[in-house]
This record gives structure tokens, sequence and C-alpha cells, in this order.
């Protein structure tokens, strides 16, 4: 199998497990971990207190999610350049260049 036909069908697959979860579960809370953790923490003590808090919260849940995708963002693209650049040093090991 040649790469294309490989990416190709990561692609599908990627957009097939993003994809199924939103068309057949309907009326689902997609809400984060920390959420349900802290729900399922208080349902088992009720005299339960937060031993930490945040420095500082977003103004609203749309800033959140921006700022959560500027970290993914920065975080993937330092991940790529990282195998950018071990392909591009082994690349030039390959033809002998120093």
């Amino acid at each position: 199998m040649n790469k294309t036909k490989k990416n190709i069908i990561l692609v599908v697959l990627v957009i097939f497990i993003a994809v199924v979860p939103l068309i057949f579960i309907k009326n689902a809370d997609f809400e984060g971990a920390d959420a349900k953790a802290e729900e399922a923490i208080t349902q088992l003590n009720t005299d339960y207190k937060p031993w930490f808090s945040p420095i500082w919260e977003p103004p609203s849940g749309e800033i959140e999610s921006l700022l959560f995708a500027l970290q993914a963002a920065v975080g993937a693209g330092g991940v790529c350049y990282y195998f950018g650049y071990l392909k591009g040093t082994s690349k030039k090991a390959e033809e002998g260049k120093p």
C-alpha cells in the first residue's frame, strides 16, 4: 500500500471517529473531564472542598476554548517541528553531508 492511500485511510478513520459520537449520541453533554470528576467527587463526599483554586478564570467558555486550542496548536507545532528536524538530520546523514 502506498503512502497516499495509507494517509487517506487514516484521515477517513479520524473523521469517522470524530463524527460518529456526534451523530449517534443525541443530547449528550460533551463537557470536560474536570467537570465530570468534580461532580463524581461531590457525590461521593459532600464535604469535599478543593485544596487548590485557579489563579485566573477565563471570562467565558469561548475564551477558555480558545486558550485550549491555542495550547494544542503550540504543542502540535513543537512536536511536528521536532519530527521534521529529526527527518531532516537523518536525510542529511544519508546524503553524507556534514
